[in-house]
């Protein structure tokens, strides 16, 4: 079963399906912090996408994080340290890039393992 979660006009927030959890690219809903304030309020964004899914920062395999100017890299990284669960790194990969809105600094994406019972609890209960 695939469930899309948080979704909103355009896209859900996250979709999982077959023991994992994309997660669409998140971005600040303050757009007026600076870089690690944007990262902090994404970050918290995650967790909340991760837990709806059943999952959790220690499932996550894959994170790409996409910064306006590579300038806001040690910013970024400060957030993404006090954040971060040191036993359960995911690989990363930090890129710059344009971003639809200028005032956004930073958006991430990710991809975790779901939690069990995390999408496929559906189909098994469908019997």
């Amino acid at each position: 079963m695939v469930q899309r979660l948080a979704e909103e006009q355009r896209l859900p927030g996250a979709v999982a399906h077959g023991g994992l959890v994309w997660l669409a690219g998140q971005v600040a809903d303050d757009a007026g912090l600076d870089a690690e304030g944007q990262t902090a309020d994404i970050l918290r964004q995650i967790d909340a996408l991760l837990a709806e899914a059943g999952s959790g920062k220690a499932r996550l395999l894959s994170v790409t994080v996409v910064l306006a100017d590579i300038a806001d890299a040690p910013a970024m990284n400060r957030a993404w340290d006090r954040w971060l669960d040191p036993a359960a790194k995911p690989a990363r990969m930090t890129i710059q890039a344009p971003l639809v809105d200028p005032s956004w600094r930073v958006e991430i994406t990710a991809v975790a393992a779901a939690g069990v019972g995390a999408a496929g609890a559906g189909a098994a209960s469908r019997g």
